[in-house]
């Protein structure tokens, strides 16, 4: 199969895009897309782990938009292990993980994702190798491919007299 066959198939993502968390409650965040990571990682404080029906799980905080800290989105999930996670310094640290949908534009597929305080990064989210493995390509001159953030619209009301 030719390369560029096999390329036609996959669709097209910048270096950072909007993602979304439905399962978790999160509609939109700013994600980096690392290539150099292998899972997907997500923001997360005060994450504490508990029980539900016999089976563990996590809830935690995450600050949506970055510099925002007044906006506290809480989150719960079942959880599906611990890991050792190695960043790009080489420093290990041991994470949850879940696994939980995300929208990557108008595409609703299901991702492990690692939780940690990403408060002093620009992103909220990575978007790691094996999320977008043999779905996507990435062209890291391009922001945004799968579309802007989405504003919430605001009600227009209208009075008596425009009736």
């Amino acid at each position: 199969m030719s390369m560029t066959k096999n390329c036609e198939d996959k669709q097209l993502l910048g270096w950072r895009e909007w993602i979304g968390f439905p399962d978790l409650g999160i509609p939109q965040v700013k994600a980096k897309v690392d290539t150099g990571a292998r899972t997907s990682c997500l923001h997360a404080f005060l994450v504490e782990t508990f029980e539900r029906d016999g089976n563990p799980w996590v809830h935690f905080d995450m600050h949506p938009m970055q510099g925002n800290t007044d906006h506290v989105i809480r989150c719960e999930a079942p959880l599906l292990e611990r890991r050792i996670i190695r960043d790009s310094g080489g420093h290990e640290e041991m994470r949850y993980v879940i696994a939980t949908q995300v929208t990557i534009g108008d595409n609703l597929q299901r991702i492990e994702v690692t939780l940690t305080d990403r408060d002093n990064m620009k992103f909220r989210a990575l978007l790691g190798r094996s999320a977008i493995c043999g779905k996507y390509l990435v062209d890291c001159k391009r922001s945004y491919v799968q579309g802007k953030r989405k504003r919430k619209r605001k009600i227009s009301r209208k009075s008596n007299h425009d009736k």
